[in-house]
């Protein structure tokens, strides 16, 4: 269960708050991903499973995530994760990008990322991770 932290201590901009651009090198460094769109927005998919996509406002992604993760993100940090009413049943949860952090967003994607990516594609992240050593 991943620890809860001190939100006051953190605000939006001196948090090195992440944006689409940062958030699109984030999601295509990942073994696999393909960029297209969903609902008219860009999105990423990992082996024609989604992963994320923008939300219409442009500000925000809707990102894969498991049931629990979502709850205590929400309740630790509502100002950065939340849902709306379409993706309560749904094991996504939306992040407004100007309150998250790139360290914690890349961390959530890769969450994402290996619900889907199979063995193979696992295996190649790791090799890179040992090669950047």
């Amino acid at each position: 269960m991943p620890a809860r932290r001190d939100t006051n201590s953190r605000t939006p901009k001196a948090s090195g708050a992440t944006d689409i651009s940062t958030f699109r090198k984030i999601a295509l460094s990942f073994p696999g991903v393909e960029e297209g769109t969903s609902y008219g927005t860009m999105a990423w998919r990992v082996r024609k499973s989604f992963i994320a996509r923008v939300k219409e406002d442009g500000e925000s992604i809707a990102i894969r995530m498991e049931f629990g993760e979502r709850e205590i993100l929400m309740e630790g940090e509502p100002e950065t994760f939340f849902i709306t009413e379409h993706y309560r049943d749904y094991p996504m949860v939306l992040i407004r990008l100007s309150c998250v952090h790139p360290d914690e967003l890349k961390r959530i994607f890769a969450n994402a990322w290996r619900m889907h990516a199979g063995k193979r594609l696992i295996e190649e992240l790791e090799r890179r991770g040992a090669d950047a050593r």
